[in-house]
C-alpha cells in the first residue's frame, strides 16, 4: 500500500506554529505578563493589569491569523455585576475571552494553575480567583465563597462550567458552580458561546490553524428570587442556551476589537 503523503498545507502550518507564532506568543505572554507584574506593585484596583491583559489577548489573536467577532454584544455589560459564562474548548479561549469583553472582570481557573512558576504568580498579583475542582466539597465551597465576595463587592466574574477543555470540540457536562454563584450573589447569568477556537488550537495539538472565531453573548438570566435549591435547574437552563447558540451560524454584529474597554 502506498504511503499518505502529508498534506502541504497542514504542514506549512505546523512549520509556522513551530518556527514563528509558539515563539512570538511567548514572547508577547512574557512581555506582558511582566508588564502586569510590575504594575500590581503599586496599582491595587486591578485596572490597569486588566487593560495589559486585553492588549496581550489581543495580540495572541493577532498572531494566530484569526479575527474575532462579537454577536449579542449588546448583552455585555448590561448589568454592572454578573456571572459570564462559557464552553471551553482551547488554550486560546482565555485570549478570545479577555479580548472581547469590553469591561473588567474576574476569572475563575483551576488552582493547580497558581503552583505554575509565573503563571501562577500572575493569577495571584492580578486578583483571579481559583477554583477546587476535584478536591473535597468543603475546598469547593471555600473557593466559591470567594467568587460571590467578589460579585458583591461588585467586580462580574467568568467561569467555565464545564471545568475543562472539551475532547473532542463537543459541549461537555456543566458544574454547577456558576449557577451557584450567581443564586448566591443574586446577579444575572449570562450565557457565552465560543465558536471557531477548537478548530483554531485543537486540544491534541500545539499547531495553529487559522479559523473564524466567534463569541456569542445570550440574554442574561436573571437570578433574582431563585435559591440554591434551583442551581442544578439554573445549570440545566445556562446549558440549554449555550448549546442553541452553538447550532446558529454566526454572523457580524460588529467589528472585532472595536469595543471600548474600561
Amino acid at each position: 500500500m502506498r504511503a499518505r503523503r502529508p498534506n502541504p498545507v497542514s504542514r506549512f502550518y505546523r512549520w509556522r506554529t513551530n518556527l514563528i507564532q509558539t515563539p512570538a506568543l511567548s514572547i508577547v505572554t512574557g512581555f506582558w505578563g511582566s508588564l502586569a507584574m510590575l504594575v500590581s506593585l503599586f496599582e491595587k484596583s486591578g485596572r490597569i493589569q486588566h487593560r495589559i491583559a486585553q492588549q496581550w489577548a489581543r495580540m495572541c489573536v493577532w498572531i494566530t491569523g484569526s479575527r474575532v467577532t462579537i454577536r449579542g454584544a449588546e448583552n455585555l455589560g448590561k448589568h454592572p455585576v454578573a456571572v459570564y459564562a462559557s464552553n471551553h474548548t482551547s488554550y486560546m479561549d482565555t485570549p478570545v475571552v479577555f479580548s472581547s469583553l469590553p469591561f473588567q472582570f474576574r476569572i475563575l481557573a483551576k488552582k493547580e494553575l497558581w503552583k505554575i512558576a509565573f503563571i501562577g504568580w500572575y493569577l495571584n498579583r492580578s486578583g483571579q480567583i481559583p477554583i477546587d475542582v476535584g478536591g473535597s466539597a468543603h475546598g469547593a465551597l471555600a473557593s466559591l465563597g470567594a467568587g460571590v465576595k467578589a460579585l458583591r463587592s461588585g467586580m462580574p466574574l467568568f467561569v467555565f462550567p464545564e471545568g475543562a477543555r472539551t475532547p473532542d470540540g463537543e459541549l461537555q457536562e456543566f458544574l454547577s458552580g456558576a449557577a451557584f454563584l450567581a443564586i448566591r450573589a443574586q446577579v444575572p447569568l449570562v450565557p457565552i458561546a465560543l465558536t471557531g477556537v477548537y478548530d483554531l488550537l485543537p486540544i491534541h495539538t500545539h499547531h495553529i490553524y487559522p479559523s473564524k472565531l466567534t463569541l456569542s453573548a445570550g440574554e442574561p438570566i436573571d437570578t433574582k428570587g431563585m435559591t440554591v435549591r434551583q442551581t442544578d435547574e439554573l445549570t440545566a437552563r445556562l446549558r440549554a442556551a449555550i448549546e442553541v447558540m452553538l447550532e446558529v451560524s454566526p454572523r457580524v454584529d460588529i467589528e472585532p476589537f472595536s469595543v471600548a474597554s474600561n
